[in-house]
């Protein structure tokens, strides 16, 4: 069972950049594709970006953010720039076992959820 904590969400001006960090326990880290996803009010959960196991590829799908991770720290980051009110939402962060088919951008390709981090970016 793995279990995942995201911090770093808070309250940004528009413009401004945050990183939330993802810190993960009760696996082997590097044998699980990260992913983050947020949901704003309302809305539906979305995918933001994802990093395989070893950190060798990477999928976003905002150029304003970068996923990164450490293993030798258990931690998965997503830098977030140039924040726009948009971004506003809850952050989570989710491990999936590999696949064959890449890296998932959909829910069900991840087995393990944190319980998610605000970001709130005021205008």
């Amino acid at each position: 069972q793995v279990q995942l904590v995201e911090s770093g969400g808070g309250l940004v001006q528009a413009g401004g950049s945050l990183r939330l960090s993802c810190a993960a326990s009760g696996g082997t880290f590097s044998n699980y594709h990260m992913g983050w996803f947020r949901q704003a009010p309302g809305k539906e959960r979305e995918f933001v970006g994802a990093i395989s196991g070893s950190g060798g590829r990477a999928d976003s799908v905002e150029g304003r953010f970068t996923i990164s991770r450490d293993n030798a720290k258990n931690t998965v980051y997503l830098q977030m720039n140039s924040l726009k009110s948009e971004d506003t939402a809850v952050y989570y962060c989710a491990a999936g076992v590999p696949t064959p088919l890449g890296l998932p951008r959909m829910s069900k390709g991840y087995n393990y959820w944190g319980q998610g981090t605000q970001v709130t970016v005021s205008s």
